[in-house]
């Protein structure tokens, strides 16, 4: 297991004893993203994913 799925089960847990803390967890992502999921999958999604960051980065440096 790596550190993900741990984590993962446990926000489960915590879930399951504070079920307001899932709302709010919501609302947080729905509002921010999840940064750790850009790193999840194939190398080449990491590649895509690298690409897109740092062209948005270097638009937002040349306006």
């Amino acid at each position: 297991m790596d550190i993900r799925e741990k984590e993962a089960k446990r926000k489960i847990k915590e879930y399951k004893k504070h079920p307001l803390i899932n709302l709010a967890d919501s609302i947080n992502r729905s509002m921010i993203g999840e940064p750790g999921e850009l790193t999840r999958g194939s190398c080449l999604t990491r590649i895509a994913a690298t690409a897109i960051v740092i062209g948005m980065l270097f638009f937002l440096m040349t306006r």
